[in-house]
């Protein structure tokens, strides 16, 4: 049996507490027998930075581009406000993203029905929610030139980001977003700002294009991006698919987290374009939410989105579907029986521990498969 090779990045505040769940998830399926997990452990963010100087060092980059899968938990924190801005630990996931080419990145945002209480909004607007955001992941804004603050003398300063992208990336992103939603209920949403950014024109007549190029089963639909947002507060089941860029991807995909009750619940993916003589696809899972140093070390940490980050690895890189499903089954059936960390909790339910919830789930997949 072929060991599956993971590469665990825990990082910080939150992010060893639950990297130690998704490791007891492993562990399980490991001893089932019927799949082998091997995995190594390095350092990436503030934690990185503290050891080495450098948000990731070469010795772990090299480790997560030699990986099958890289599991990452969170970075970032007030601790390192003050490190210069190349080495601060966000830099760490640009340059995993970037040099892996993780140009799609996945955000489902499906609300269980036993957590249609803890959205904000209202029952009948959530409940069955089940949308998926496809977010341009390695170009836009946050990696174009120049990127810089000019000094433009008399006190005065500039800053500068540039959004920018070319035709090859729109068309790659909008494919993996039309091919996804064969998988679902074949709707494509894409948004932009056409009406202010040149950028914006450029997305919509690719995705338009693309379209018309092998994919007219699909329904296009185009939204403006400040439009979508309001959409997702108002209607957010008229989704299926949202295919956005960097920025409003990163913007929409938090919304849509606060639909399913808490950013602790969302789970991402992160893909590269498949190699052409494996077919595999380079790969890094994250739970959407932070670091969230205020709660760190106090055992609070909801690990859902995490676990199902785990979960998406299962899917997405190595196949293995009715495993998980299996998990994505364990973790509603223990939020059913009435399961909660304090994030999603409300009055009289029992509040749990990041370790509790974890040993429950994991204890449901046992039940599951006795």
């Amino acid at each position: 049996m072929a060991a599956h090779k993971l590469l665990l990045l825990p990082g910080d505040g939150i992010g060893p507490e639950i990297m130690e769940e998704v490791k007891k998830v492993i562990s399980w399926f490991n001893a089932q027998g019927k799949e082998s997990f091997e995995t190594d452990e390095g350092l990436v963010g503030g934690a990185a930075y503290d050891a080495h100087g450098v948000a990731i060092s070469e010795e772990d980059m090299a480790k997560a581009m030699a990986s099958d899968a890289v599991i990452f938990g969170a970075v970032g924190g007030p601790k390192w406000d003050d490190v210069p801005y190349e080495h601060r630990p966000e830099a760490g996931l640009l340059r995993l993203r970037k040099d892996m080419e993780l140009f799609a990145n996945l955000r489902p945002a499906i609300c269980y029905p036993a957590l249609t209480d803890a959205s904000s909004l209202r029952k009948d607007v959530v409940e069955g929610l089940d949308i998926l955001i496809v977010r341009e992941l390695t170009g836009g804004v946050y990696f174009g030139e120049p990127k810089e603050i000019r000094d433009l003398g008399n006190g005065q300063k500039r800053g500068i980001d540039t959004q920018v992208y070319d035709t090859y990336e729109i068309e790659r992103i909008s494919k993996v977003a039309f091919e996804l939603a064969r998988t679902r209920n074949n709707k494509v949403t894409s948004m932009e700002k056409r009406n202010v950014m040149k950028s914006g024109v450029l997305w919509n007549e690719v995705v338009t294009e693309t379209h018309k190029n092998g994919f007219e089963d699909i329904t296009l639909d185009h939204m403006l991006a400040d439009a979508g947002g309001m959409q997702l507060v108002r209607w957010p089941k008229q989704f299926d698919v949202i295919v956005t860029d960097n920025l409003f991807g990163d913007m929409l995909s938090d919304v849509a987290a606060m639909l399913t009750g808490s950013l602790g619940m969302l789970p991402s993916a992160s893909l590269g374009a498949p190699d052409p003589k494996t077919g595999r696809r380079k790969a890094m899972y994250e739970p959407v939410h932070g670091s969230a140093p205020d709660i760190a070390g106090t055992g609070s940490a909801n690990p859902i989105a995490m676990l199902a980050s785990f979960g998406m690895a299962l899917r997405y890189s190595f196949e293995l579907v009715e495993e998980a499903d299996l998990l994505d089954k364990a973790i509603a059936n223990t939020l059913d029986k009435g399961l909660r960390t304090k994030d999603i909790s409300a009055a009289g339910d029992k509040i749990i521990t990041t370790a509790e919830m974890g040993d429950a789930i994991v204890a449901e997949l046992t039940a599951l498969t006795a």
